[in-house]
């Protein structure tokens, strides 16, 4: 029950096995390049050269099954729905000139905040469309196209095509260098919001709303010298050039491409062409959406330049700057070199709008590559970095992931937050189920081990995933046809599968498994009821610091393991917050670990009848720990001072 995992563990070279049943390596192992492209279907471009070998499932074609991530997902809607659409609606219609008696909400969408609209008319649309393709909320969708066209006044009232909750003031402020928050990272949270509720809910007055919008845009940068471009680009822009590269695949209009292009950042994108690590210092959040952006550029221009990129910065930030959660960032810095992260432990570790942009930008390469490793990542991060940031009493939202000892989870509240994390979180819980399944033109990569079933309805197939994983060390899979039909299906077999584990076909057991990291596939004709039945045996884990091996937290299989430290002294107050997004007060100690040997996790042992609960022994004092996912209100550690026993 004990093992010895380093940092990069989840990225490890696959083995392969076997012919018609085999494990399936990355294709990138071995420090290959990966060969496989792919593209976003609902996105792709007429006339383009790029073939999508892999495809994510649409939204409308699965649905979540009981478990954690359908009740997470279910309290997210209950949000939304709760949400007054008026208030939010407030800023932009005084903006517009418009008359409004609604009380303004706070928090970052108050009426004097820069960042006003981000949310309201943005991330909210966003998850409303998300939320429509999947769950089939015919309500969310009238909700979201009320929105829509409440907006769409606004629009038209201004006269220009412009849309925000601000005045273009800020734009101003912006051209001329003078201080200003970030005023087109909120017109990227509008533009993609329309966008989403064209694509998801096809609604076209979203559509023009957001063509104008990019009309404005145009004339906005038109004539910019590349001096003056470099000047703005200073100041964060969001996923401006990423929602343009979407709206030409949309539109089929080169012109929005051509608009894209002003937003490539070079000064942040030429080292990460020429394969340089020059991250340290920069503010996270900021340079991700410029990678998402690059990434969607080479799937639409096939431009490696692009590609590069993305893969470069992947791997620099998976291998280099992430904890064990998956997340990157302490207090939404890069602050030290490549590798250097036992001194980068605090409240603010780690802000949660990068995982969410880590897992966009994940999902993207995993479609051009079908590399397993990428989905390990994005499991890892899934369910240690974004299921536990939802509280599960009142679907509150967090903003940093505290992995300093003795810290606790901080929220926001529902009508005085809305922070930046509070849109990519209503709509990260949306659309959780959009990378279970992918597939290509032969059969389905089963990704994540979630309760669900996908439909394929050009095979005629409907794909079942029964599991109460992880409380259950596996999953099963049943097969429902409308006639037999031939297809290779491919399971993962995940990094921490360092046990083996076995496979069974309807019951019968298959003398096949594949190593860490690869995919187990099966290629028949396939008939109703048939049944695989993946079994993966779960171990203790250690994980240390790159930089610092006495520096380590604990895992169990997938799961991030979180020392139960409890409540004393926790106040409502101090673990919910409203236009503040960080927490107030000092943590409580935590214990120092001894142990025989701080490669193994000897000094942990599972709890006697109950799953997914450990302890620790041979201490002084005794902790229990549990997934971190599955904490609430009560103070934690998640990386423990370790030192062996003197001899």
């Amino acid at each position: 029950m004990s093992g010895r995992v380093t940092r990069r563990t989840f990225l490890a070279t696959a083995a392969s096995a076997g012919a018609v049943l085999l494990s399936e390596p990355a294709r990138a192992a071995a420090g290959g390049e990966p060969q496989a492209a792919g593209i976003d279907q609902r996105l792709q471009p007429v006339g383009s050269q790029i073939v999508g070998a892999l495809q994510p499932f649409p939204l409308k074609q699965v649905r979540l099954g009981a478990g954690p991530f359908r009740d997470a997902a279910e309290a997210n809607r209950k949000y939304l729905h709760f949400l007054p659409a008026d208030r939010l609606l407030h800023t932009f219609r005084v903006n517009a000139g418009l008359s409004s008696s609604a009380e303004p909400v706070g928090g970052w969408e108050k009426p004097d905040c820069e960042l006003r609209g981000h949310f309201a008319g943005g991330h909210f649309l966003s998850a409303c469309a998300l939320g429509y393709s999947s769950f089939g909320d015919d309500d969310l969708r009238a909700k979201g196209d009320r929105m829509v066209a409440d907006l769409a006044k606004c629009q038209r009232a201004l006269g220009n095509g412009y849309l925000s909750a601000f005045p273009e003031e800020l734009f101003d402020r912006l051209r001329a260098g003078r201080k200003v928050w970030a005023p087109f990272y909120t017109l990227h949270k509008i533009m993609a919001g329309h966008l989403d509720m064209y694509l998801h809910c096809g609604n076209e007055q979203a559509l023009k709303t957001a063509e104008d919008m990019a009309a404005w845009v145009g004339v906005y940068t038109k004539g910019m010298s590349e001096a003056q471009l470099a000047r703005m680009l200073q100041v964060e822009f969001g996923g401006m050039g990423e929602v343009l590269c979407n709206l030409s695949a949309v539109t089929k209009k080169e012109e929005y491409l051509d608009q894209a292009r002003r937003f490539d950042h070079k000064a942040f994108l030429d080292p990460l062409a020429a394969h340089r690590d020059e991250l340290q210092g920069l503010h996270v959040n900021t340079q991700i959406p410029k990678v998402i952006a690059a990434a969607r550029r080479w799937e639409l221009t096939g431009d490696d330049r692009y590609r590069s990129i993305a893969e470069y910065f992947w791997r620099q930030v998976t291998g280099e700057r992430c904890y064990c959660t998956g997340g990157t960032s302490n207090g939404e810095i890069w602050a030290t070199p490549p590798g250097v992260l036992s001194t980068e432990l605090g409240e603010g570790s780690a802000e949660c709008c990068c995982s969410y942009n880590m897992l966009k930008l994940t999902r993207h390469l995993f479609t051009w590559t079908a590399d397993p490793r990428l989905a390990d990542f994005y499991e890892r991060t899934l369910f240690n970095h974004r299921l536990g940031t939802q509280h599960p009493g009142d679907a509150a939202l967090m903003y940093y992931y505290p992995l300093a000892a003795g810290y606790w989870k901080f929220y926001g509240s529902a009508l005085n937050s809305f922070w930046c994390c509070t849109g990519t979180g209503v709509e990260e819980f949306a659309k959780l189920a959009d990378s279970i399944y992918v597939h290509d033109d032969v059969g389905v990569y089963v990704n994540l081990f979630i309760a669900s079933d996908v439909q394929w309805p050009e095979k005629g197939v409907r794909i079942r995933q029964e599991t109460a994983f992880p409380d259950e060390q596996g999953t099963s899979i049943v097969v429902q046809v409308d006639k037999p039909v031939e297809l290779t299906l491919r399971v993962r077999v995940p990094w921490w599968a360092t046990s083996g584990g076995t496979l069974k076909l309807n019951g019968t057991l298959l003398g096949v498994f594949g190593g860490p990291s690869s995919y187990l596939t099966l290629t028949r004709t396939w008939k109703t009821g048939d049944r695989v039945e993946l079994a993966l045996p779960m171990n203790l884990s250690v994980h240390p610091m790159p930089d610092d091996p006495r520096v380590q937290a604990i895992m169990y299989g997938p799961l991030v393991l979180a020392g139960r430290l409890g409540a004393e002294g926790l106040t409502k107050a101090m673990m919910y917050g409203e236009y503040r997004c960080y927490l107030e007060g000092l943590p409580a100690p935590a214990p120092d670990i001894v142990a025989d040997d701080i490669a193994q996790a000897s000094w942990v042992e599972p709890v006697g009848g109950q799953p997914l609960t450990f302890q620790t022994v041979g201490q002084s004092r005794k902790v229990t720990l549990i997934p971190l996912n599955r904490l609430f209100d009560e103070r934690y550690v998640v990386y423990w001072k370790v030192k062996g026993k003197t001899r």
